[in-house]
């Protein structure tokens, strides 16, 4: 009894809280399905009358809810349930019946809740996609009729709902099932029947259902529909579908004629009538179409809107090429517009439409002039003086129909007609711009592509949306580009596409448009170089283009319709040209050196096969050769640490793609490794580095090292701001012991290495010296002697200084009073005296 109660409690609360909107009906019906199956459980074997009566209401009215909800699935036990309570129903009231007439009340009684759930089951099953339970069921409730009159209405409402929902879903035999039986049912009883109006309704839907079916299977019953439809209740609609079932079956137009004249006195909108005419001359039917077309003014004398009937006219004189009779039209129009038969604002706008339609079809076709008398009618609804970015575009386009007349007066007035009217438009400026570059005035054109970029940067509030989209500004600057250069104006060229580069945003068109600036500058440059003149600007402008270029790559990878190869080729290209303009910049290092570092940037988005690793090894090379050589000419330590540091940079990446590049082959005879340690021990050294000596230590135990690596590192240390004797010397002495080693000492070398190490050694001037240094020093003396003395190929300037510098250091010790020290370095000078030639007797 608790469970009963509190069920019945929820039904109640949901229905009052639905009716107060607190709950939809999704979760209404999820609460009456609750309490409903709490009522079921509560069941007895023999539940009293009210009991059952309860239970059929919940049960419906719960199918009913999941069936509006869409979930009619859900809906089906329950209406069997309610079924299954309307027959215990009747057999608890047949048993209590006295007689013959209780039994007929009951029945009756009983029929009207048969009646309901079998329509419920019906709405089911059509929502289930059952068609055969569905017509089951109605043709039971049909049966039902004669006993319930009043269930007329509503079940042939019903049937006309299964015709709409099966329609709708293209099942045409079940709908034009559904729909008959509405149509039947509604004359079953003229008393409760639905009303003409609905039966005409019904009727109309039947005749489109058979012409969408199949238009040549069904046409007599579309059309038997509709004339029943007609007679039932006349109506624009069951008029408009007659016509159009007619035209598809090829009525004569005599008989199309014929139903017109039907509905002469039925009462229709201008629109209406409008669609009619143009139904028949789409369909061919000029003679009716024409006709019925010119009747209609007459039903609308008083209307403001009879321009519209002119228009509809117009346009189909033009269809059907019948451009003098339409021209004939226009003019009594424009005519009309002046003496006070003006079109409504709308109507002249969709005839401004329909004259530059034409205008732009002629345009297409190249009959400038013809475009022109279609523009000019256009004109002539504008009021001179009058301000109109319309009228500003409409003077754009007669200026373009001008330019190709070659009227180019015509064209600069129209032109100067749309500056007055939209002066901030780019279309405007694109105008002014084809004029300047007809006329072959370079810097009016190239002021024009300024102004065109502006624009195309900031569009203006006033310019038209729907023509101003992203791609507006960049389609006219490629437009302009393209002009400039089939007229051979390169400059101009150069300038709308610097601009166009700006603003794509499509990849490719944005690497086409610098590929071309690229090749246009390149050709100055190439210009300029023959000349032996460098236009700087020009070489800057190049080397903007291919930042752009690397800046652009990069973001690429955001973009799906640039894929990975695309991006490789465009990279290959940009690469190459930067790496053949370094190689041409020999005198110009800065340059050069700004070159081969683009090169190796755009290299990175190349695959790292072998030839770009060499690519990008010698671009690295390069810039920090180039950058060495200008920190030696720079006069500013600041200046030098950033060149300097600069080169270190490109010489760690360079170390980098060098370790992977000696893994692809044999580069036994490359010089790279030297390069690289000579490069990095000049930065180091002259950045006065402190981990430049841990680098050394790594050099001291290298078994090959050549001759000249070692000179030219004692030479760098000791090469200004550098200044480093002790590595000069060590660098030294290992040169002077690899030429000891060498089978046939070269003399001349050994010489000048020997002076170095000598002149490091025992600095000018200085009278204070170690006994150790000076022990040290005379070895190599002693060193010199024997190689002078073992060969003729010494050269004589070499023996005089060392005799000179051993003298000159005895007379040194000797003005300290170190005379046994002055005896033996003066012996030793006298020592090299024997072995000079000519200049002996000077010195003897």
């Amino acid at each position: 009894l608790q469970v009963e109660e509190s069920a019945i409690s929820l039904w109640n609360w949901a229905v009052t809280k639905h009716t107060g909107a607190v709950i939809g009906d999704e979760q209404r019906a999820k609460l009456r399905f609750v309490a409903c199956r709490l009522i079921c459980l509560c069941e007895g074997s023999d539940p009293p009358e009210g009991t059952i009566r309860r239970q059929i209401l919940m049960s419906m009215k719960t199918g009913k809810g999941w069936i509006d909800v869409g979930k009619a699935s859900l809906a089906d036990g329950f209406l069997e349930n309610a079924m299954s309570s309307v027959e215990k129903l009747y057999a608890k009231l047949r048993k209590g019946s006295e007689g013959e007439a209780d039994i007929q009340v009951h029945r009756a009684d009983v029929e009207k809740s048969l009646f309901k759930v079998l329509s419920y089951q019906a709405e089911s099953a059509v929502a289930q996609g059952d068609f055969q339970k569905a017509v089951m069921c109605v043709q039971r409730c049909k049966d039902m009729l004669m006993k319930l009159p009043k269930e007329t209405c509503y079940l042939s409402i019903l049937c006309y709902n299964f015709g709409v929902e099966t329609y709708e879903c293209k099942r045409y035999e079940q709908s034009s099932f559904w729909l008959s039986q509405s149509y039947d049912i509604g004359k079953m009883d003229m008393k409760y029947s639905v009303g003409k109006e609905m039966q005409a309704k019904v009727l109309r839907l039947l005749a489109t259902t058979y012409f969408e079916w199949d238009c040549s299977l069904y046409l007599d019953k579309a059309l038997k529909a509709i004339s029943l439809a007609n007679q039932e209740n006349l109506h624009p609609a069951g008029f408009f579908l007659q016509v159009k079932i007619l035209l598809k079956s090829g009525a004569s137009d005599e008989d199309i004629n014929s139903a017109l004249a039907e509905f002469t006195h039925l009462e229709m909108s201008l629109d209406f009538c409008l669609n009619t005419a143009k139904l028949l001359l789409e369909h061919g039917r000029e003679s009716v179409g024409f006709d019925f077309l010119k009747s209609v003014p007459e039903r609308f004398e008083s209307s403001p809107d009879l321009g519209k009937i002119t228009l509809l006219h117009i346009e189909f004189l033009l269809q059907n090429k019948r451009e003098l009779l339409a021209k004939q039209k226009i003019e009594e129009v424009i005519i009309g517009h002046y003496t006070g038969k003006q079109l409504l604002p709308e109507a002249l706008n969709q005839l401004h439409i329909i004259l530059w339609d034409r205008a732009a079809k002629h345009y297409e076709e190249k009959s400038y002039s013809e475009a022109l008398h279609w523009y000019n009618y256009s004109v002539s609804f504008y009021t001179p003086g009058q301000i109109d970015q319309n009228l500003a575009k409409l003077q754009r386009n007669m200026a373009s129909c001008y330019l190709h007349l070659k009227q180019v007066d015509k064209a600069k007035e129209a032109v100067k007609q749309a500056e007055r009217c939209d002066p901030n438009s780019i279309f405007t400026k694109f105008s002014v711009y084809k004029i300047a570059v007809m006329e072959n005035d370079t810097d009016k054109a190239v002021e024009a592509v300024i102004e065109m970029g502006k624009l195309a940067e900031k569009p203006s509030e006033h310019e038209d949306k729907l023509r101003m989209d992203k791609n507006t500004g960049s389609n006219l600057l490629s437009l302009a580009a393209q002009i400039a250069l089939e007229n051979d104006q390169q400059i101009v060229a150069i300038k709308a596409l610097e601009y166009l580069s700006e603003h794509l945003q499509d990849c490719r068109q944005l690497f086409a448009a610098l590929k071309c600036l690229v090749r246009l500058m390149l050709s100055k440059v190439v210009a300029e170089n023959a000349e032996k003149r460098w236009v700087y600007e020009d070489i800057n402008s190049i080397l903007t283009y291919l930042n752009l270029a690397h800046k652009k790559l990069a973001e690429s990878f955001t973009e799906e319709k640039f894929t990975g190869d695309m991006r490789i080729l465009e990279a290959h290209w940009f690469r190459k040209v930067a790496w053949n303009l370094a190689v041409q910049f020999k005198d110009s290092p800065e340059k050069m050196r700004d070159f081969f570092v683009l090169s190796f940037k755009l290299s990175q988005f190349c695959p790292s096969d072998k030839a770009v690793l060499i690519a990008q090894k010698t671009c690295l090379l390069m810039a920090a050769a180039v950058d060495l050589e200008m920190g030696r000419q720079q006069v500013t330590p600041s200046g030098q640490t950033e060149l300097f540091s600069q080169a270190l940079q490109h010489l760690q990446t360079c170390k980098e793609i060098w370790k992977v590049l000696k893994l692809t082959g044999d580069f036994a005879k490359d010089p790279t490794d030297t390069l690289l340690l000579l490069y990095e021990f000049e930065a180091r050294s002259k950045l006065n580095d402190p981990t430049l000596h841990n680098l050394m230590e790594s050099v001291w135990e290298q078994p090959q090292m050549e001759i000249k690596t070692l000179e030219i590192i004692a030479s760098l240390a000791m090469e200004s701001p550098a200044r480093y004797p002790v590595l000069c010397k060590k660098a030294l002495k290992s040169a002077l012991n690899l030429h000891r080693k060498q089978a046939v000492i070269d003399a001349v070398k050994f010489s000048k290495c020997l002076h170095s190490l000598i002149n490091i050694s025992l600095p000018t001037g200085l009278t204070d010296l170690d006994t150790c240094v000076l022990q040290e020093v005379w070895d190599y003396f002693e060193d010199a002697l024997s190689v002078v003395s073992s060969t003729d190929a010494y050269p004589e300037t070499e023996i005089l200084w060392l005799m000179t510098r051993a003298w000159n250091t005895g007379i040194f010790q000797y003005t300290v009073g170190k005379y046994k020290e002055a005896e033996q370095w003066c012996g030793l000078g006298m020592r090299f005296l024997n072995h000079l030639g000519s200049l002996k007797k000077s010195y003897e």
